[in-house]
């Protein structure tokens, strides 16, 4: 798969590392069982205490692992730090919470002659979480902090233009005193991805990734009866209603739009805005957009990243010349970007027809599609229409009126007046072509546990 570190702002590969081999994976799995057998019985104590020394070396070393993440994949230096802490804090709230949230639940039977029945959360063993590189260590935290929580194991097959966030991570664990064997990050290929899947100590997958992954990857895991997670694209919806706060709702869409460079699943990729207000919108947005500046990751003063490859940048630019020649309108917006590293120029797509397979599209990178609505219904039928469905966001001046038209948008989340939160106490994932399951709070906590009935029921035979 050619595991390396390339720098996008410069495209200079800095390392590379070689696949895993058939017998490096193969002690991974056993580790990772034998390991299992310990883990499921170590007490909640001991995991919060691993889950909380985990949080305490991030923020220790926030620098030099936030300068890892700008080095593999671009990352603004300042969204880089955003992510370290954000992984620590996903670390520590199942250091605080997991005991009371896996803790076993009284079940509140009808009749008295069904017993005394009770509801408990066991771990199901060795997962495995194949993770994409946007954001290399929030994507790991985000499912290992819940499920070694749990006292599952885990195996990471993390993008292969982030080998050494994969490795710092398993150095992290380590160091946190999580036993040898507990979770491994593995260089592997996709053909040892299926010996993984169709091992019979492994129960389960996590994936983060685009359709096509998921789509492998869920093959091969429901052929082996093997429970899965799937997070998947989006092309989340930013409603802006006639009478939201434009100046407001403007610097969000930016933000909104072009934070990680654009590269972000539940990114705001398609501005949908109600007629009267859609010129105003229009015309600040182009500004707004211009106001950023392209340039080294590392520069305080960059406010817009290079993409995380030059790959990805040409996937993005061959998307826009493909909606172009079936009819919509591109507009560059800004001062040129660099003409060394992965950028693309900031681009507004207007008239994107139905019939145009741009419609449909997700566009990672700096591309904002605008669409113009006849009324709040026109705008809620626009969001719908959609394969997605991840998260999205509705803009007004009422929060009460936004919360009544976010129910009416159909996706896993939606925000009243803010592009999108990612903490650690809410919970993510999206219904549709987006995936399916949870990650975070208490849904990601048990999506891998085994939710086992005891009954002690004392009544005489019936004969």
């Amino acid at each position: 798969m050619g595991y390396a570190t390339t720098y996008p702002f410069t495209g200079e590969v800095l390392k590379t590392f070689p696949d895993a081999t058939d017998a490096e994976v193969q002690a991974a799995i056993a580790a990772a069982h034998e390991s299992f057998l310990a883990w499921r019985e170590t007490g909640f104590a001991t995991r919060a205490a691993v889950m909380q020394k985990a949080a305490d070396i991030l923020r220790a070393e926030a620098d030099a692992f936030a300068r890892r993440l700008t080095t593999e994949m671009g990352k603004l230096l300042a969204e880089a730090h955003a992510e370290v802490e954000l992984s620590a804090r996903i670390f520590e709230y199942y250091a605080k919470h997991a005991e009371r949230l896996l803790a076993p639940e009284p079940l509140p039977v009808d009749d008295p002659a069904e017993g005394e029945a009770v509801l408990v959360h066991e771990p199901l063993g060795v997962l495995l979480c194949i993770e994409p590189w946007n954001f290399p260590y929030y994507q790991i935290a985000r499912i290992i902090a819940p499920q070694l929580s749990a006292g599952n194991t885990m195996l990471l097959k993390h993008a292969s233009n982030v080998p050494q966030s994969a490795a710092a991570f398993d150095d992290l664990m380590r160091r946190a005193g999580l036993p040898e064997g507990a979770f491994r990050n593995l260089y592997a290929t996709r053909e040892q991805i299926r010996m993984i899947l169709e091992d019979p100590r492994v129960q389960g997958v996590a994936l983060t990734g685009s359709e096509g992954a998921g789509a492998e990857v869920a093959a091969i895991a429901g052929r082996a009866l093997k429970k899965s997670t799937m997070e998947l694209g989006g092309a989340d919806a930013f409603v802006v209603l006639a009478d939201a706060d434009l100046e407001k709702t403007v610097k969000w869409a930016v933000f909104g739009r072009h934070w990680n460079g654009g590269q972000v699943c539940v990114s705001s990729k398609r501005m949908i805005v109600v007629d009267e207000v859609f010129d105003a919108f229009l015309e600040r947005y182009t500004e707004g957009v211009a106001a950023l500046k392209a340039g080294d990751p590392f520069d305080p003063d960059t406010t817009l990243a290079p993409l995380s490859s030059q790959g990805a940048a040409d996937e993005v630019k061959q998307k826009i010349a493909a909606a172009v020649a079936a009819g919509a309108t591109a507009t560059e917006v800004g001062a040129p970007v660099p003409n060394r590293g992965a950028f693309v120029q900031p681009t507004i797509l207007t008239d994107v027809g139905e019939d145009n397979p741009a419609y449909y599209q997700e566009f990672f990178g700096p591309v904002s599609m605008l669409f113009r609505a006849k009324d709040e219904a026109d705008a809620v039928r626009i969001a719908n229409d959609s394969p997605f469905g991840l998260g999205g966001s509705v803009f007004t001046s009422d929060p009460a009126h936004g919360r009544e038209v976010a129910a009416r948008i159909s996706t896993g989340m939606v925000f009243v007046n803010h592009p999108t939160m990612v903490k650690a106490d809410l919970p993510f994932g999206g219904i549709r072509r987006s995936g399916y399951g949870r990650e975070l709070l208490g849904l990601g906590l048990k999506e891998f546990v085994n939710h086992k009935l005891i009954d002690v029921v004392d009544i005489d035979a019936p004969f």
